[in-house]
């Protein structure tokens, strides 16, 4: 680092997640990390998913709050993926671009001139507003740095077109090393709708290339090289631009995460005291018998596959813990229950994740590969994986764990369909794999070092304050 970064004042910093809580508690952990270095950071979220977060903040963490606009089709008080079905995902992306002209006036107001805007990857309209004021910005993504990988820069998506699922079955051509970045059928027919325009009027990915902007200065990825070797080399390349880890970000403290958005599944009303019978079960069970069982708050499940869940589980012979979200399905069939009493226990309300995830008697994780659920079961907690992705990056997710030995995938049909034997096989294979638990044990070593996680942090304020400095010497206030 040069003298003058090294002499810059405290940051102030912008921090603007997409309405997802997947989303918005990981920037809120940036916020706080960036806030415990001593420097100012201003979260906007809407006033519901504020309140919902409950965040005990900082005085260097400010909560700004701007009204999600009426937008038709979506349902009243909806501010979150949480509180809509995924086909009207769109129109909560239409509402958010609704959110142009209140945040211009927020940064206009400002008493303090932010220095960065970190921004996820929806809010097209923020890139205009940084420019007028000569803010420099940073899109910081949520998802594994392989992601970028396989979306890829505009021109070299441009150059080699793809429009139908095949395209994305097989790894993209500017991938220049043998990659698992390839995904099944089910997966690929949802990433070629995302190359199309939604009901906000346009695609994701035209949002996501936003990031060529030239006052996009750096991207930042909730992930590091140790969980992804040469990807965050490969995409600077690619991208022309720095593209850097801020660790995984994962809060610092059990207890902490005890709450029906933080650290819960199947998020509801429920007293989590009422917890507290499972974890009597729980506490009862042998050291690494139990298989937690967790489909995150978001992914499309249906009730066919709530059904062949159950009947793998039931076939399986484990003990199990299952977070089961409704109104998914209903159990998989009459006297499911009663059949699996006193080795597997079914839980259809609140379900704190990480501090079940922590527990002596939890052995494994099956999971549908959200990235977040990665960081708290394998790369913080050891645990290996049996693997059920939807969408999204949870493909490429699962593919990168079985090349690391560290989980195995319940295979499926082109339609995403899969039986309940193949879930059972998968159940046994990691539960009995001695190998594949002492692959993820060891990989836990590697990635979950906390020290190192938060010198990924200290390394990106270094980024910030060596890109801010750049950035004025170009575009002058």
């Amino acid at each position: 680092m040069d003298l003058e970064t090294l002499s810059s004042p405290p940051l102030h910093v912008v921090v603007f997640p997409w309405l997802a809580f997947g989303h918005m508690i990981p920037f809120l952990e940036l916020s706080k990390r960036l806030a415990r270095r001593g420097h100012d950071v201003t979260f906007v979220c809407t006033p519901r998913n504020a309140a919902r977060l409950g965040a005990e903040l900082s005085d260097r963490v400010r909560v700004a709050t701007l009204e999600l606009p009426a937008v038709e089709g979506l349902p009243e008080g909806a501010e979150s993926t949480a509180d809509v079905p995924q086909e009207k995902v769109g129109l909560l992306k239409k509402a958010l671009d609704g959110l142009a002209a209140p945040f211009a006036d927020l940064i206009a107001e400002a008493r303090r001139k932010p220095d960065w805007i970190i921004l996820d990857f929806a809010q097209t309209w923020v890139w205009p507003i940084a420019e007028e004021h000569k803010i420099a910005c940073a899109m910081m993504l949520i998802i594994p740095v392989s992601f970028l990988a396989f979306v890829g820069p505009k021109h070299e998506s441009e150059a080699h077109p793809r429009s139908e699922p095949e395209d994305y079955m097989v790894p993209p051509p500017w991938i220049p090393f043998p990659s698992t970045l390839a995904y099944r059928r089910h997966e690929a027919e949802w990433m070629a709708a995302a190359f199309r325009p939604n009901a906000s009027g346009v695609s994701d990915s035209h949002r996501f290339w936003q990031m060529h902007r030239p006052s996009c200065r750096l991207i930042v990825h909730r992930s590091c090289p140790e969980a992804e070797p040469r990807m965050f080399e490969l995409t600077t390349q690619l991208f022309a631009k720095p593209v850097v880890p801020a660790g995984l970000l994962l809060p610092d403290d059990v207890e902490d995460e005890d709450d029906p958005v933080n650290g819960g599944v199947a998020a509801s009303s429920d007293d989590p005291s009422s917890f507290a019978a499972t974890m009597r079960w729980l506490d009862a069970q042998p050291r690494r018998s139990v298989l937690y069982v967790a489909l995150g708050s978001e992914a499309p499940v249906t009730a066919a596959h709530v059904q062949e869940l159950g009947r793998g589980l039931e076939l399986s012979g484990a003990r199990f813990l299952w977070a089961l979200r409704r109104p998914a399905g209903l159990l998989p069939n009459d006297g499911f229950e009663a059949r699996v009493a006193g080795r597997g226990v079914v839980r259809d309300g609140w379900v704190p994740q990480v501090r079940v995830l922590a527990h002596a008697a939890v052995g494994a994780f099956l999971t549908h590969c959200g990235w977040g659920s990665v960081g708290e079961g394998l790369f913080r907690f050891g645990h290996p994986l049996v693997m059920l992705p939807f969408i999204v990056d949870q493909g490429l997710i699962a593919r990168a764990m079985v090349e690391r030995g560290v989980g195995v995938e319940v295979p499926r049909e082109d339609d995403g369909s899969f039986s309940g034997e193949d879930v059972a096989a998968a159940v046994r294979q990691v539960m009995e794999g001695e190998v594949l638990a002492r692959n993820a044990r060891e990989l836990q070593k590697v990635v979950g070092d906390r020290v190192r996680q938060e010198q990924y942090i200290d390394e990106l304020v270094e980024n910030l304050q060596r890109y801010k400095v750049k950035w004025l010497r170009v575009n002058p206030r």
